[in-house]
């Protein structure tokens, strides 16, 4: 058995894991194959990846997760920004950004902000 052959593929089954990340919460949900991580607001998402360690081996993780056929989903006010392992497929706004081998998606990132001022908005329409 080589080191490719003691992967298995796996499933991941959660409907209620919560991850805190610099005080953020994470909602992780799953479908078997694919995790879905939410984070409230784009401002939450950036705390969070400024936590990460410099030397945060992306490569490590989107192997892990590609060597057991599994896919995390990175979503912010329900949009989808990043997607790492088995289904990510980086293209030239990930390498120009580093971020590959996970796929950045700039319109979920534009579309999570205009949500988010969208949000911002209306609560200031309904305090005056």
């Amino acid at each position: 058995m080589n080191e490719t052959d003691a992967r298995a593929p796996l499933s991941v089954t959660t409907d209620d894991l919560t991850l805190t990340v610099e005080g953020v919460d994470l909602d992780v949900r799953s479908t078997g194959d694919r995790l879905f991580v939410e984070v409230q607001t784009v401002r939450d998402a950036i705390r969070v990846a400024r936590s990460l360690p410099d030397d945060a081996d992306a490569g490590g993780l989107a192997a892990l997760l590609t060597g057991t056929d599994l896919t995390a989903e990175i979503r912010v006010r329900g949009r989808t920004v990043a997607l790492v392992g088995a289904d990510a497929r980086p293209g030239a706004v990930s390498r120009e950004l580093g971020t590959a081998p996970a796929e950045v998606r700039l319109a979920g990132g534009f579309g999570a902000a205009v949500s988010g001022l969208s949000a911002v908005v209306s609560a200031l329409r309904r305090r005056f």
